[in-house]
């Protein structure tokens, strides 16, 4: 079988599992980039029809100086898109979706890429979802700055450490302070009166594990996080093995990320299970909203390798859910109560927020069409977009969890050819 290190993108769907460190699968399938114009409906009926901005990319400043720089010892970098009229002193900076690696192998791959190194980057980038600029699209920030953080470190921008041998940089933590130091020295972000953090998947995450941090940048501006497909379950697969503690161990040992990780936690727990969001929710101080899919299509496949499954029994299932059998419907129902239980305590304190839709799939924020459109995914007549909008503006409560598969039917569930 082929092996490739595992990647996490807003525009593609994943595919690469973990297996003892080394990740494994046939390809990489990618959904169709966003490209051109759309047609988006208002909570008015009002349509809007606009193609995305595209917005460029920002080398951090004097980045080997600083060690700011991707696994491959590129600059590491963000595109910034600024705020306008009301919105000129509130900002998002979102964490791009991008991979972990766990091992030298994997690393070396990563750095060939996009998220292991800026030489692969796009200069632009078109600004959808949470990002748009356009009111029809985001009502609640279309005019906040806004930043997307790439992700070109291989483990959450937590890493602190170098293998001179394989000529690798795990300087995660250090792109971070980089990235906020020039933007409140350069773009006006020490300003902000009110701050959303926020990512994608393995963004996501990292959106929970620097929340706190992010708030203590602004002890008195209003300050939220928002993880998106960020709460990675330390699950069971169909074999009884554990994929993501195997690769989650290695690189915590790799990119020496035990003294990043939160000192409550580890009081309680060893830094592998400290890398996981369901052992931190409960300990982030600063309001938090958790949005993930309950059959979380990345989650799916990870837990059904193909390793796992030599007859290839689950090979539809794990590409699209209307193809499970009442067995596989079984297990992944397992995971979703799984999942709603172990966020049971955190929907308790009025300041978090929580959208869990059953659906089939992993990152919402960024895609137009699951952020905010005519035909968007709804909890209770409730799309993300607005749940969101309510959480943060506190105009009534966001704690929103679906009913199991399959009765919700505004699901855009990811089908991969």
């Amino acid at each position: 079988m082929k092996k490739l290190l595992w990647s996490l993108t807003v525009f593609g769907v994943i595919l690469i599992l973990p297996v003892n460190g080394v990740l494994e699968f046939d390809k990489m399938e990618r959904l169709p980039d966003f490209n051109g114009t759309n047609v988006y409906q208002t909570e008015n009926n009002v349509y809007s029809k606009a193609k995305p901005t595209m917005v460029e990319l920002t080398f951090v400043k004097n980045p080997v100086e600083r060690s700011a720089v991707c696994l491959d010892g590129s600059p590491s970098g963000y595109h910034f898109h600024p705020g306008s009229g009301s919105g000129a002193k509130n900002w998002i900076v979102q964490f791009e979706g991008g991979g972990w690696c766990g091992t030298i192998e994997d690393c070396v791959n990563m750095k060939k890429t996009s998220h292991g190194s800026s030489k692969y980057m796009e200069k632009q980038i078109p600004f959808t979802g949470i990002l748009s600029d356009k009111a029809a699209e985001n009502p609640d920030f279309y005019n906040w700055n806004k930043v997307k953080v790439r992700s070109c470190d291989g483990g959450s921008l937590m890493g602190d450490n170098e293998n001179k041998d394989a000529k690798l940089q795990f300087r995660g933590k250090r792109i971070w302070t980089a990235v906020m130091v020039d933007l409140m020295t350069f773009n006006g972000l020490r300003e902000a009166k009110q701050a959303l953090l926020s990512g994608c998947s393995t963004g996501g995450l990292a959106a929970i594990l620097y929340c706190d941090n992010f708030k203590w940048y602004y002890p008195k501006g209003k300050v939220k996080c928002l993880s998106d497909a960020g709460l990675f379950l330390d699950a069971t697969d169909v074999a009884g093995d554990r994929p993501l503690r195997n690769l989650y161990r290695d690189l915590i040992q790799l990119q020496s990320v035990t003294t990043q990780l939160s000192n409550e936690c580890l009081k309680r727990l060893n830094p592998t299970s400290c890398f996981f969001a369901q052992n931190l929710i409960n300990q982030v101080n600063t309001s938090l909203f958790i949005l993930n899919a309950a059959y979380d299509s990345w989650q799916a496949k990870s837990l059904t390798p193909k390793s796992a499954d030599p007859n290839g029994s689950w090979s539809d299932c794990r590409l699209n859910i209307a193809k499970c059998n009442a067995s596989q419907i079984k297990f992944l129902q397992g995971f979703r109560t799984h999942m709603v239980n172990l966020i049971s305590g955190f929907t308790k304190p009025s300041k978090n927020g929580v959208f869990i839709n059953s659906c089939f799939t992993h990152c919402q924020t960024e895609n137009q069409d699951t952020w905010y459109s005519k035909n968007s995914p709804a909890v209770k007549n409730k799309r993300i977009a607005v749940a969101v909008g309510d959480w943060y503006f506190e105009r009534r409560g966001a704690k929103l969890i679906d009913c199991a598969y399959p009765c919700d039917k505004t699901c855009r569930n990811e089908v991969v050819e």
